[in-house]
Parts: structure tokens; C-alpha cells; sequence
């Protein structure tokens, strides 16, 4: 019994196509978010770090999870960005206070990702 439900048999075009979906957003992602570019050029400078002061494998599992928290925030901000700006094109309290704990998301991964780099960090630097 399937409650009603259309069952959907798995198709290889549907996940390609999915994929391409996924593909399409991480392109507006980056084409629409400026501060995606900062944690771009971020994320390139503390993985020269990482390879400068050969770091361990645990240490980079560190910085490899706290970059794409930091990442998957801002992406999900920039949707619900996209979201509200599309629901509520004219100024509403509730739609800047939806933005803004949004972007509070992303402020909080990025400090998580400072307080790991620093912890990591600062041991290569001043040895």
C-alpha cells in the first residue's frame, strides 16, 4: 500500500538532470554573492597555509569541515535571500529580520572557522 503516492522508478536522466540543478545553483551562488568571493579567496589562503605549514590529516578534516560550514551558511543565506526577496518585494519587518538571522547563520560559521584556523594555526606560526 503506498497511501497514495506516486512512486517514481529511478532513472539515471532524472539524477543527471538533478545534478545539473545543483549545478545551475552553485553557478547563481557564485555569479549573485560577492561575499562568496571573500571566502573564496579566504579558503585559498588558509589552504596555502595548509600546505606551507604541513598540516596533519586531522587538521585538515578541520578546516576542510569548518570551509564548507562556512560555505553551505552563505548558500543557504543567499536562498533565503533569493526567497524573501521574491515573497516579500516591499519592505516587512519579518522579511528583514528573516535576512538578517540568515546572515547571523553566516557570521557564526565564520567565527567557528576563525576560532578552528587560529587554534590550528597559531602553533605553525609562532613554532
Amino acid at each position: 500500500m503506498n497511501d497514495g503516492k506516486i512512486e517514481k522508478k529511478f532513472s539515471i536522466t532524472q539524477r543527471a538532470k538533478s545534478f545539473a540543478h545543483a549545478g545551475r545553483g552553485l553557478y547563481i551562488f557564485f555569479k549573485s554573492t560577492h561575499s562568496a568571493w571573500i571566502h573564496v579567496s579566504i579558503f585559498l589562503l588558509v589552504i596555502i597555509a595548509s600546505i606551507i605549514f604541513n598540516i596533519t590529516k586531522t587538521e585538515w578534516i578541520l578546516v576542510l569541515i569548518v570551509s564548507a560550514i562556512v560555505f553551505i551558511s552563505e548558500a543557504f543565506n543567499t536562498a533565503i535571500e533569493i526567497d524573501i526577496d521574491l515573497t516579500s518585494p516591499t519592505y516587512h519587518p519579518y522579511a528583514k529580520d528573516t535576512k538578517d538571522v540568515a546572515a547571523g547563520a553566516v557570521l557564526l560559521a565564520s567565527i567557528l572557522a576563525v576560532i578552528v584556523g587560529l587554534i590550528i594555526f597559531v602553533q605553525y606560526i609562532f613554532k
